[in-house]
């Protein structure tokens, strides 16, 4: 079968072709301009908990070396502090503990890694110097022709556009792109200096000084280096040099009590704009990252949403190219990643007016200030409904609800809490690291299996059982074990997706009701055969 090919070798693309290469899938990966990546120190990255998982797994294990963890975070309005808030190193799902503190990084770093892993894995082919200008789709590929200096046709299976904001391939597929422009304005700069909260990151909102503007934010980088941004007019304001290094040395002042030693490390003024695709998917080709989506205002991160497309796509295209998938199983991309992304972007949308407007009511209203900080904290950290991971409650992929199913503390559809698994060769490991293989897993919650080794208790109580039932499945499945889930009771039954997302959790061994969940995660067959003789054969 011809290879998937990826169009874009930005991080999206990169991380696309390293996650299908790694169930199986060999690509082509078009990269238009290989020479840049630039090493830009104020062009940064922030990775939530679930997508840096993501690229560790993609053969990214360096990365977090080259990032840096905040230890904390500080809101600041006016001359008041509104919060301080420990961040925990570990799964920030956790009601009990801190919010999980993301990972700080230069891009040119994140992509660096890449680049690195995708010239160590035999199944991605780069083409260098390849920029797309037609594509043609029939019913078993797709055929895309590359200008000079390297014009060539290439033939695929699949074609996924990660060709950013002036996506090509979206323009040649006539899919429109409506939003909204200069949402935010930003002025940016990063430097070396000491400030008075090492490792916190700090939102100071409507600072006292004459050039602080409506809002300033300073969040730490490696090697004693700060990112700090400036929230601008949304027109009209042109920042010169000038003026932001008048903007730097009254920022470091206001905070240190006088401009300390510093060294400008880079500057840079950016806009940020608001887009949806109206569609994602025209039969064989689909768009991803910024090609799909634009966001980024109130501390959310576009990246991290285009990672969270590449898990989602992945294991939908290494299904179709392995055994084929229905139109239900590819079109549930759409479904589920347009979904999550247009409630982002609503929230952000809602709450700019409330957040930028000015004063009015609402700045008499007490308790106000502390519930736009609540709303800028969670778009930063990546909590609630402006940066949570998403849940796919309403998925197409989603099983129809069975007396078997029962509740634990992870609902339908959203991310698996990272609990310690025992995988098939006996060692323990953390359930993130089983994602990504193409495969479903089945997590069975048995407390005090921990004290035995593996091979005693797989041939004891319902380990036969659920194991010929995990064999049985339409989709591969791979049966792991832990000592526990939160709110699971004891033999509970953990159905996951290949991306991390819970499908259903059974009341002990239901066979035919594992089966039919596992069948409506692939989107049924993808040929007209009947399932329902192959559900009895496993009960």
């Amino acid at each position: 079968m011809d290879p998937v090919i990826v169009v874009g070798a930005g991080p999206v693309g990169l991380a696309l072709s390293l996650a299908l290469a790694a169930q199986g899938v060999p690509t082509v990966l078009l990269d238009e301009d290989p020479d840049k990546d630039e090493t830009r120190p104020a062009r940064t990255v922030v990775l939530r908990e679930d997508t840096l998982a993501l690229v560790e797994r993609l053969g990214c294990k360096a990365l977090r070396h080259e990032g840096v963890r905040w230890s904390g975070w500080r809101s600041v309005r006016r001359k008041q502090l509104v919060r301080e808030l420990p961040l925990g190193l570990g799964e920030g799902s956790h009601e009990d503990g801190p919010p999980a503190s993301p990972i700080h990084l230069p891009q040119h770093a994140l992509t660096r890694a890449l680049r690195e892993a995708v010239t160590g894995q035999e199944l991605v082919q780069v083409a260098a110097h390849s920029r797309i200008d037609t594509l043609e789709q029939d019913p078993k590929g797709v055929t895309v022709h590359t200008r000079e200096p390297n014009a060539t046709w290439w033939r695929g299976s699949y074609v996924v556009g990660c060709d950013g904001a002036r996506s090509t391939v979206r323009k040649l597929l006539d899919i429109r792109f409506p939003g909204r422009t200069a949402v935010e304005r930003h002025a940016v700069a990063a430097l070396r200096t000491e400030l008075p909260w090492p490792g916190q990151a700090v939102l100071h909102r409507l600072p006292p000084w004459r050039t602080g503007g409506a809002e300033v934010t300073a969040r730490p980088l490696p090697d004693g280096a700060w990112r700090l941004d400036w929230l601008l007019p949304p027109q009209g304001e042109l920042v010169t040099p000038d003026a932001l290094i008048t903007r730097v040395r009254d920022t470091l002042a206001g905070w240190c009590g006088e401009t300390p030693p510093y060294e400008l490390l880079d500057t840079g003024v950016y806009t940020l704009h608001h887009r949806l695709a109206l569609r994602w998917r025209v039969d064989r080709a689909f768009l991803a990252g910024d090609a799909a989506h634009l966001l980024g205002a109130l501390g959310t991160q576009g990246l991290d949403e285009g990672l969270r497309d590449v898990e989602n796509l992945a294991w939908k295209l290494a299904q179709a190219w392995h055994h084929g998938a229905s139109d239900v199983l590819l079109d549930s991309y759409q479904a589920e990643r347009r979904a999550a992304v247009a409630s982002r972007l609503r929230a952000a949308d809602q709450s700019l007016p409330i957040l930028r407007g000015g004063g009015g009511l609402r700045a008499l209203v007490p308790g106000s200030a502390r519930g736009h900080d609540s709303l800028l904290t969670d778009g930063h950290l990546g909590c609630g409904p402006l940066g949570a991971p998403p849940s796919y409650s309403h998925s197409p992929l989603a099983p129809a609800h069975a007396e078997a199913h029962t509740s634990v503390g992870t609902p339908p559809g959203a991310p698996v809490v990272d609990v310690r698994v025992t995988a098939p060769d006996g060692t323990t490991v953390p359930l993130r690291e089983r994602l990504g293989q193409g495969h479903l897993l089945v997590v069975l919650v048995a407390p005090g299996t921990g004290v035995w080794d593996r091979r005693h208790w797989m041939t004891a109580g319902v380990m036969p059982r659920l194991a010929a039932a995990v064999d049985a499945l339409p989709m591969k499945g791979e049966l792991l074990v832990t000592e526990s889930y939160p709110g699971a009771s004891a033999h509970t039954v953990l159905l996951i997706r290949p991306d991390g997302h819970l499908v259903a959790s059974f009341g002990g061994v239901r066979p035919g009701e594992l089966f039919a969940a596992a069948d409506a995660v692939r989107g049924g067959s993808a040929h007209d055969t009947t399932r329902s003789d192959r559900t009895a054969d496993v009960n």
